[in-house]
Parts: structure tokens; sequence; C-alpha cells
């Protein structure tokens, strides 16, 4: 699933949306998830849409114990307050290593 994913800021803050449009390739209709909407804890549907990844991604990070995730029975679930954190996380550790890298140089 690829999406496109824009944010604007307005007076209480940053609202991010996410608009699918793999979903409804052939149609005129859009799909709109709201940020602002996402429940605290997400089921494997929910996660990978507000990650912008498929479920079969999520899957596999979540047995390579890559991402922060817990079972509730037979479910995996995530938290999004720990979801945000870890990918503000991984944003540093890319950032810092995109830094540390020394550059070529021109021959």
């Amino acid at each position: 699933m690829h999406q496109r994913i824009s944010a604007f800021s307005t007076d209480v803050g940053t609202s991010f949306h996410f608009l699918d449009l793999d979903s409804f390739k052939g149609t005129k209709s859009r799909k709109v998830i709201n940020m602002t909407e996402t429940r605290e804890v997400m089921d494997i549907r929910e996660a990978s849409e507000y990650l912008g990844v498929s479920r079969e991604t999520l899957y596999k990070y979540v047995y390579e114990e890559t991402i922060p995730a817990f079972k509730l029975g037979n479910r995996w679930k995530f938290k999004k307050t720990v979801l945000d954190r870890w990918m503000e996380k991984q944003s540093a550790q890319f950032e810092q290593r995109a830094t540390r890298r020394p550059r070529a140089t021109a021959r």
C-alpha cells in the first residue's frame, strides 16, 4: 500500500492525513484517514495504515522484534504513543548515521 502524507498546521497544532490512492485505482473516490482520530491502541490494520506500510511488512517487523508490539489474547496490538517514540528514535538514528558518513571527495 503506497500512501501520500500531507501535514498542515492549524491554531491547535499540526494535523496529519494519509491519502490512500492504491485502494481506489480506477475510481474517483479517495479514502482519507484522519490521524487526529487514531485510537491509542491499534490493531495490525490500523497500525499498518498509521505507519504507511503493508500488513505483511508490519507482521514481519513484529516477528523480527523490530517494532514495539504486544499481544492481547491472540491479536497483536500497538500503542500509538509507543510507536511515535519508536519512529522518533528510528529517525534520529538515521539522521545520526547520515551525518557521520564520510563524504567521498570529488576527483
